[in-house]
């Protein structure tokens, strides 16, 4: 790497942030949190690692090319995008601006922490992107997506998806 390419790792990161998830295009990669680390080697070859939100996620292979194609085309001539499943990704690492920009696109963001009900065998409450009520119902466990659930507004009568807490 020559001293004016600029290959930084804070360069990579804005360049990432463009990265869209092709199941949601409102959020990018980052904001999604899958991925997991970013590295530079001294001979300027990028490598960044990423994390599925599910195993098996379809999604991971459009993500890696995505990647690649962006930094490449940015100039950075040598670049590696490697998967990982450990650490697992888990909706923890959803950015706030990512939660926000979900329920924006109509999508409930998940709860920033396990609701105790389903250990009781409960449906969690979950509020409507739509209109903001907690008169919801689960349709189907599995939405649009394995990551998501199927719910419904009883009050706007929408149906909508949900990041599941993983």
């Amino acid at each position: 790497m020559n001293s004016t390419d600029d290959h930084s790792k804070a360069r990579i990161l804005e360049l990432l942030e463009r990265v869209k998830d092709p199941e949601v295009p409102a959020i990018s990669v980052l904001e999604l949190g899958v991925v997991h680390e970013v590295s530079i080697d001294p001979t300027g070859k990028v490598t960044v690692t990423i994390t599925p939100t599910y195993t098996g996620c379809p999604a991971m292979d459009v993500m890696a090319a995505d990647i690649k194609q962006e930094l490449l085309q940015a100039g950075i001539s040598e670049v590696e995008v490697k998967l990982v499943l450990s650490p697992a990704w888990t909706t923890d690492r959803i950015t706030e601006e990512g939660k926000r920009k979900l329920k924006e696109y109509g999508i409930a963001p998940p709860a920033t922490t396990a609701d105790i009900r389903a250990l009781k065998g409960e449906s969690p409450v979950v509020e409507c992107p739509q209109c903001g009520s907690k008169n919801t119902v689960m349709l189907s466990a599995f939405g649009s997506t394995a990551c998501k659930a199927l719910w419904k507004c009883n009050d706007c009568l929408e149906p909508f998806d949900q990041f599941k807490c993983l």
